[in-house]
């Protein structure tokens, strides 16, 4: 892939990336928009605006540089918990973007799906949801999932009770379930598992995003919180992954 210059002395500064063996698929955990706010004297609103602008920035990026799938940790089940003004903000900064994507969505081939629970957000935004995943039935660019009242363990729970509904249904049964089947009930059914998980902000764990699909991802840890987080660490964080021996349990020979 013929990459315009600019990315590539980019990539020069933040460690060599090989563009034709990119991850097809890259999770990111959007961790340290309150904390940025904090450090400047702002309410934590204003780190979840920053932090939007910075996801407007690399998803737009990642859809550039030809990259198949990216999955965003945007709202887990316990961010219900936080104070109601930063849950507001919250949605309104969806709501925004899910209005902006369905008027490009077609000119840029950009799919955009969402995860989780929707059924626990507003009427409006379920309606955006759904409009979004019918235009993106017809087109084959990148695909960003945003995972939203999204938990790991929640998932694993919905995808077990639904298969148990298809068993007392008689079209499945309990003898035939496989891994490769089980993910046929996952919310993200269809889409390969991450090859790479990034996760700004300084913490080391998964706080219960895609627990099953990380199985074999390679984690990529920086301390830079999210609004702060730009193309340069993106490179970094491929030039870590391509250093990686990506073995799956076995050795290489």
């Amino acid at each position: 892939m013929a990459l315009p210059f600019f990315r590539k002395r980019h990539s020069a500064a933040a460690g060599q990336v090989d563009f034709d063996h990119l991850p097809r698929h890259v999770a990111i955990i959007l961790d340290g928009n309150g904390r940025w706010a904090r450090r400047r004297g702002l309410p934590r609103t204003a780190g979840h605006k920053a932090g939007a602008e910075t996801f407007r920035t690399i998803a737009t990026y990642c859809r550039d540089i030809g990259l198949d799938y990216l999955t965003v940790y945007a709202f887990s089940t316990e961010n219900w918990r936080r104070p109601e003004e930063e849950v507001s903000t919250i949605m309104d900064l969806l709501k925004r973007y899910m209005l902006e994507a369905l008027d490009t969505m077609e000119r840029d081939n950009v799919r955009l799906r969402f995860m989780g629970d929707i059924s626990a957000l507003s009427g409006e935004l379920q309606e955006l949801a759904r409009r979004c995943d019918e235009i993106s039935g017809r087109l084959t660019g990148c695909q960003c999932n945003i995972c939203i009242n999204y938990g790991g363990r929640a998932e694993l729970v919905h995808a077990a009770q639904d298969f148990a509904r298809a068993c007392l249904a008689g079209t499945a049964r309990p003898e035939e379930l496989t891994e490769e089947t089980f993910e046929s009930y996952l919310y993200s059914a269809g889409i390969p598992s991450p090859e790479l998980l990034i996760r700004p902000g300084g913490e080391q764990r998964l706080s219960n995003f895609l627990l099953w699909q990380c199985a074999y991802a390679e984690f990529y840890y920086t301390d830079v919180l999210w609004p702060d987080f730009t193309v340069e660490d993106l490179h970094r964080a491929f030039a870590a992954y391509q250093s990686r021996d990506r073995r799956f349990g076995g050795i290489k020979r």
